[in-house]
């Protein structure tokens, strides 16, 4: 095993390490900044890296990693991303946190749009995205239609953006290592 290899996947378990601190605490945004910033850095590391290529085993360890940052890492990112919205939100009628008590459920499918994404981009098949983000719009179809309780859509398309850059990111380390 090269150094590279070996310092990437240190990043990537202090990583997956710190992301399940973060579903725990209340400053889930310094906890997903740092671990944005690991997962940046392995990225930047393992683009960097020319020599060999890590084992067979390596890459499969490596290929765990990446998919397991993917999903877990995703939860305190993307709630991270909802409390600096949620912040910003002044008219309590209309809020984007209100709207999460419609929208019940998301950290579930959260956790299997990242896997579905992760696993879709892994097996070079992207039309998988296509479907498991047809599929989510198509079960939430019924709460995001309703005019009635504003910010509805708008937590939606936050939660899915974030969760899909999120799964991508850790699917692109993947490819890169």
């Amino acid at each position: 095993m090269s150094a590279a290899t070996a310092t990437v996947a240190g990043l990537l378990t202090a990583a997956l390490a710190l992301s399940a601190v973060g579903w725990q605490v209340r400053r889930r945004r310094l906890v997903a900044a740092l671990t944005l910033v690991l997962l940046a850095t392995a990225a930047l590391l393992a683009a960097l890296w020319t020599g060999e290529a890590p084992s067979a085993r390596w890459s499969v360890a490596l290929v765990v990693l990446t998919g397991a940052l993917a999903v877990a890492g995703g939860g305190p990112v993307t709630t991270a991303v909802f409390t600096l919205v949620d912040g910003r939100d002044l008219d309590d009628t209309g809020s984007v946190r209100r709207a999460a008590e419609v929208l019940r459920g998301g950290a579930w499918i959260g956790a299997l749009e990242r896997a579905a994404i992760f696993v879709s981009i892994a097996a070079g098949w992207p039309e998988g995205i296509a479907i498991t983000l047809a599929l989510k719009g198509l079960g939430r179809y019924p709460e995001l239609r309703h005019q009635e309780r504003p910010g509805i859509a708008e937590r939606f398309l936050i939660g899915t953006f974030v969760s899909v850059l999120w799964a991508a990111s850790c699917a692109g380390v993947m490819l890169l290592t």
